[in-house]
């Protein structure tokens, strides 16, 4: 059956709780995040910190406290180290120590609580909002018509109870607001408010606010009712509660697994290179050494060496499986929703209109396979040197491996008003051409110099709907950018070009692993790229209204299999 997303009609915006009640956090209220959150938040390695210093600490802070409150007789000057429990119990010390130790549990507390107490949030009508802090306090606010995704993650310890964290993914450079942690279920309903305040349903909205709101429960049962919900969690994997099962696009463990070993194999060959090398550097000085203990000096070497450049790639390869691990992708009321990660749970939900670039590749290790990947190019809200980390590059990956079924199962959810027209440009003429006929505007025999595998791909085409950039041969790459959210085009000519009367062209979008860059176009072909893109460009913005999705879905029919599974689906605008 195609991915088909939920209708939404009547009772959209209501965060629908298992309970049966409705999500009343929206309320422009302020309210407080999940009572262990300071725990979670430092407090952990605030705990494992204090207690390897007080581990060594331990022998001069029992000799000065119990010197203040113990009398003469108790022969503190007799204390030199030892169990200080066993001391503790010759000197009769029980209840100071009790005293001593509920003293501490009691400051610990109270920080927590303090720390607790001052953080907290609301959702109003136009903004997600953050206060926190005692002593430097601080503010941050995201504004709803600029929301770009809302991700869900559950870091592992935190699962085991049943809490998440909810990063509201803004537009700018440090721009995401997170609310750590929410219980899970509220996560969900918080998550759900604000997707679809975001999307501009404010009839849904009023629909909220009259909602019943489920009743809160003591400490006790919430703290129970999380742990069932996190060991369940763990058991039940994705969060894909509100879709149906034939609308996801899962990966078969077997083949992603496969997938990164044939990726791992770029990495051993490097450093396989990188070791040969140095080998190569020492064995001329082992030879040299009469005593013989050259060559052991050699093998040390070569173990020191060769050993961490294997664990090295053993460990990219895992890291790479494991956060790919449980993937799926379906479409949901408030946009495509990505999952995925082993230990920490990733869920992202991407609103309609917030993806900026789409690009299919595929590495000649893989092609006989038939095994494609997919990413986007988004905002993140991130600042430069978090979008460099591999956490962050992997929201930029939609499909990490999939066939040609799945690439097209994806493109359709994600890029929802792509004509089927455009389909043969995008599989015939772009992932697999050049075929003959190809519409592409192509670099020049005279510029094939620049790029001398790939010069008879390497090109572009414009379509009503988007800019289609074609480079590689040996990685084949196909850049998609919809022309409604095209930040600019710009074409530049150097002092060779121009003795080649040729130019290159750069389509402008958000930061992001797809570069909107194409070389060694005519230059009458780089001209027309500027005038036809740009041109196509303010037609398609005029008709976006992806911004405020929920004010335009129109009912998508269930018969619509016959749309996705022939490639990118019909327009619902």
């Amino acid at each position: 059956m195609a991915p088909t997303p939920a209708s939404p009609g009547a009772g959209a915006g209501v965060a629908v709780l298992p309970g049966g009640g409705a999500s009343a956090v929206a309320d422009g209220e302020w309210h407080r995040l999940h009572p262990l959150t300071p725990l979670f938040k430092g407090g952990l390695a605030l705990l494992i910190v204090a207690g390897i210093a007080l581990n060594n600490m331990r022998d001069r802070l029992i000799f000065w406290a119990v010197s203040l409150f113990t009398p003469p007789e108790a022969h503190v000057d007799d204390y030199r180290g030892g169990d200080p429990f066993d001391w503790v119990l010759a000197n009769n010390l029980i209840l100071v120590a009790l005293l001593a130790t509920l003293g501490v549990v009691a400051v610990l507390v109270l920080v927590f609580w303090l720390v607790w107490r001052f953080q907290q949030f609301r959702i109003t009508e136009e903004h997600v909002e953050v206060r926190k802090g005692i002593v430097f306090r601080s503010h941050r606010r995201a504004p709803l018509d600029r929301v770009q995704g809302v991700n869900l993650t559950r870091p592992f310890p935190a699962r085991l109870i049943g809490m998440a964290k909810l990063e509201v993914v803004g537009a700018g450079s440090d721009a995401n607001v997170v609310l750590e942690y929410l219980a899970t279920t509220r996560a969900e309903a918080v998550r759900a408010d604000i997707l679809r305040l975001a999307s501009g349903a404010r009839a849904a909205r009023v629909a909220a606010r009259s909602g019943a709101a489920v009743p809160a429960a003591g400490l006790r049962a919430q703290v129970i009712g999380h742990l069932n919900e996190g060991v369940s969690g763990l058991i039940e994997g994705v969060d894909l509660g509100d879709v149906a099962p034939e609308s996801v696009v899962k990966i078969p463990t077997g083949r992603l697994v496969g997938s990164q070993v044939i990726g791992g194999v770029i990495w051993f060959v490097f450093f396989m290179v990188v070791f040969a090398a140095v080998m190569l550097g020492l064995l001329p000085i082992a030879l040299a050494n009469e005593d013989g203990d050259g060559m052991l000096v050699l093998l040390g070497a070569g173990i020191g060496m060769g050993l961490p450049f294997l664990l090295a790639t053993v460990a990219i390869v895992w890291a790479q499986i494991s956060r790919s691990l449980r993937y799926a992708i379906a479409p949901t009321p408030d946009g495509v929703r990505i999952t995925f990660g082993l230990f920490t749970t990733v869920t992202e939900t991407l609103p309609p209109g917030r993806i900026f670039a789409v690009e299919v590749s595929q590495s000649l290790l893989w092609r006989p396979f038939g095994w494609w990947t997919v990413k986007i190019n988004r905002m993140t809200g991130k600042s430069l040197a978090q979008q460099s980390s591999s956490t962050a590059q992997q929201f930029n990956v939609v499909l990490p491996v999939g066939k040609r079924a799945d690439v097209e199962r994806v493109l359709a959810l994600i890029l929802p008003d792509a004509p089927v027209a455009d389909l043969p440009l995008v599989w015939e003429h772009g992932i697999l051409g050049p075929v003959e006929g190809d519409p592409y505007r192509r670099m020049p025999a005279r510029a094939a110099w620049r790029r001398p595998l790939s010069w008879r791909r390497h090109g572009y085409a414009v379509t009503d709907f988007g800019l289609l950039l074609r480079r590689g041969r040996i990685w084949r790459k196909l850049a998609i950018f919809p022309l409604a959210r095209l930040q600019g085009v710009s074409i530049a000519q150097g002092p060779i070009d121009r003795l080649q009367r040729v130019a290159w062209g750069q389509a402008h979008t958000v930061a992001g692993p797809i570069s909107g860059q194409v070389v060694g176009l005519e230059r009458d072909d780089a001209i027309a790229l500027l005038q036809e893109a740009s041109r196509r460009a303010v037609h398609a913005a005029s008709r976006d209204h992806t911004h405020r999705w929920g004010e335009h879905l129109a009912p998508i029919p269930m018969d619509s299999d016959a749309d996705v599974d022939s490639g990118l689906p019909r327009s619902t605008h």
